[in-house]
């Protein structure tokens, strides 16, 4: 028989031992969990990551950290964050809801609390717009129900079909919840096209006018690209309430990149990839990206979009 002494101190051992297995942080350990409420982003971490992972993009830099920031350390937001991202393909619209993705959620685009929709995949028919808008308000409803701080990323907004994106204007607008669920901690994020042309046309004026690329500034294209935007009929925001009710946030221009953000770019892979940088292949993929205007070839028209397929050529070489 065991002595009394025995039993009760093999008791209090199990329970230590399950209350320290059950506490949230060991168990979050190993099973990702939604951040505990008050959890605030790492301002260092999150400038580090947009300081050297994307080039040529000051202002997205400048207005995503200060807004991010603004609403990670605001115990109380009145509505969710909406950000819509806008410029050319190539020039780090993706990169950036990534890195962002990745400082809310560690697992970033695997974690099981961001969300990416793919306009074109996820909202392919025309007809099947009320279908679609239904089924976006159960998913967003039943993801901000198990974790207020989701992050929901919309890809391909130039190709989603309009009236599509308006069914999660409830939950964007100014209320405490809805239907029970509080959606104020939750990130939104759009990703377009839409808008390349407005703001390579007026970086390209910035340039011919001799002014300099750092000197263009937010209040010199956030008006252009949100009338813009509204007005274009190949923008899944084209006559959106979301607009028209000023709920996006931040209309964030990427600039056009110019050949020395390319080469940034080529610098980057190289290192990713556990080579050392050979200035020969960087500036041997440069020249073999294409340029506009043609005659002066300021801005790679694609970005930094192919830079990794480039590469995979001169790794084979």
């Amino acid at each position: 028989a065991l002595e009394p002494l025995s039993v009760g101190l093999a008791i209090g051992v199990a329970s230590a031992l399950t209350g320290y297995l059950s506490h949230p942080r060991f168990y979050c350990s190993y099973v990702e969990c939604c951040p505990r409420a008050g959890q605030r982003l790492n301002a260092t971490a999150l400038k580090a990551q947009l300081d050297n992972r994307l080039f040529g993009q000051h202002l997205a830099k400048d207005v995503v950290l200060k807004a991010v920031l603004g609403f990670s350390n605001n115990p109380s937001p009145k509505k969710p964050l909406m950000l819509s991202l806008h410029g050319w393909a190539g020039t780090g619209k993706n990169f950036l809801s990534q890195i962002l993705a990745e400082q809310v959620h560690p697992a970033g685009l695997r974690s099981k609390f961001v969300h990416l929709f793919l306009a074109t995949l996820h909202f392919p028919h025309h007809d099947q717009v009320k279908l679609y808008k239904e089924q976006l308000q159960n998913w967003i409803r039943g993801n901000v129900s198990a974790c207020p701080s989701s992050v929901f990323i919309f890809d391909e907004m130039d190709k989603m079909h309009p009236g599509v994106i308006d069914a999660i204007k409830p939950f964007l607008d100014y209320y405490e919840e809805v239907d029970g669920v509080s959606y104020r901690k939750a990130i939104f994020i759009f990703l377009s096209n839409a808008g390349g042309d407005l703001i390579n046309k007026a970086a390209l004026d910035f340039w011919t006018s001799g002014k300099r690329r750092e000197d263009i500034q937010l209040k010199d294209l956030e008006p252009l690209l949100s009338v813009g935007v509204f007005n274009n009929k190949n923008s899944g925001l084209w006559h959106s309430s979301i607009i028209d009710r000023n709920l996006i946030d931040y209309f964030v221009p990427f600039l056009p990149l110019e050949e020395k953000h390319v080469k940034m770019c080529v610098r980057a892979e190289m290192i990713a990839r556990g080579y050392a940088v050979d200035e020969k292949i960087v500036q041997e993929v440069a020249d073999e990206m294409t340029y506009f205007p043609k005659d002066q070839r300021i801005y790679s028209d694609k970005g930094c979009k192919t830079v990794q397929a480039k590469l995979d050529i001169h790794e084979d070489l």
